[in-house]
């Protein structure tokens, strides 16, 4: 009789478990299509409401799974592009709280999610100004996306950023690797959109990488 109790009990809790599971993973969906549409799809004038709901949305997974990587790894996305999107006065706020946010999955080590946490904390490190106005570094930008490509080698995201950063330090044809890399990237399953807006703007890039090439070569013949 008591063995039959101890296993109801771990069947239960087994599927309270998966219901758990189905539910963050549900949310954290939801949250990744309505970024997608803020990001890449929201006209201009409506941007700052979108992702001010985008916001207490990611803020309200966090609250409801404060141990989950991946919820603070998406508010920490939700408030970056917010403050590339919308900019203002609270935007220098916005980038400082993504960055600890981020530093809080680093530290969990979830081999699910450190490969976009680099990346993330990667393009942060290279796009925010540099102190006393943020905590901008170059050296830490390119630390952490170098990580990041190591640890997502067919990431789109990971290899679109590493190439962006490279242009922007001038190192063209090495850009241009990273670039190819990206736009050949596989398609993340239930991200169409994301996926699409990613690819266009690795394809602006490869743009502007060809032709700073081509003026390099029209300057050395």
């Amino acid at each position: 009789m008591k063995i039959r109790i101890v296993v109801l009990l771990l069947c239960l809790f087994g599927m309270a478990a998966a219901r758990a599971e189905a539910g963050f993973e549900a949310r954290l969906q939801a949250l990744q299509r309505a970024w997608a549409q803020a990001n890449y799809q929201t006209p201009k004038e409506k941007v700052d409401a979108a992702f001010a709901r985008l916001d207490r949305q990611a803020r309200e997974l966090v609250q409801a799974y404060p141990d989950r990587a991946a919820a603070k790894l998406w508010e920490a996305i939700v408030l970056a592009s917010r403050a590339g999107k919308v900019g203002g006065f609270h935007a220098l706020g916005w980038v400082r709280r993504a960055r600890d946010l981020l530093l809080e999955a680093a530290r969990s080590k979830d081999p699910g999610v450190l490969g976009s946490v680099y990346t993330t904390l990667g393009s942060l490190y290279y796009k925010v100004p540099r102190w006393p106005l943020a905590f901008g570094d170059r050296d830490k930008a390119r630390a952490y996306l170098e990580k990041a490509v190591q640890l997502a080698p067919e990431s789109i995201d990971a290899n679109y950023f590493y190439a962006d950063f490279l242009a922007s330090e001038g190192q063209y044809a090495e850009a241009m690797r990273y670039a190819r890399k990206a736009l050949a990237a596989p398609p993340r399953p239930g991200r169409p959109l994301a996926d699409a807006g990613r690819r266009a703007e690795v394809r602006h890039l490869i743009d502007r990488l060809q032709q700073r090439l081509a003026a390099a070569r029209g300057g050395t013949s």
